[in-house]
């Protein structure tokens, strides 16, 4: 028998190697880029609305870099899926800690809070309080 945290990184592992929706989403919605400089994570995403342009009807990524990046975006695409545009801005990153299940180290961080702030930043840019050309840079 493994510990809870064993069966996590099995999980994690799992979403590295297997991503959930990825790839490109045509015609989405909106689309937004970021990257970590500090170990080279890029991750684009994909999000299409539904009929009432604020639920998530579809997301998908792609992207390059650690298993925790990767598999962060993996669990957050399907996590996003049916939720609106406000509670994917008010997501916190205790609620990507929370899909990953795993302590993670203050160096990893920003690895696991990536994609959260890809998307949340893309919806910003979407209803029009940042600027397009802003690319998501977790430094």
């Amino acid at each position: 028998m493994g510990t809870g945290s064993d069966m996590y990184r099995q999980q994690i592992l799992d979403h590295y190697k297997n991503p959930r929706n990825y790839g490109e989403l045509e015609d989405p919605t909106f689309e937004h880029v970021g990257e970590n400089p500090m170990c080279g994570d890029t991750i684009k995403m994909f999000v299409k609305l539904g009929d009432d342009d604020e639920t998530i009807r579809q997301v998908s990524f792609i992207g390059d870099g650690c298993a925790i990046s990767q598999a962060s975006a993996s669990l957050l695409t399907n996590a996003l899926q049916g939720k609106t545009i406000e509670e994917v801005r008010a997501m916190d990153r205790d609620d990507v800690l929370e899909l990953l299940g795993v302590e993670v180290t203050p160096m990893r961080l920003k690895c696991a809070v990536l994609a959260e702030k890809v998307a949340q930043d893309g919806a910003a840019i979407y209803v029009g309080d940042k600027d397009i050309d802003e690319t998501t840079t977790e430094e």
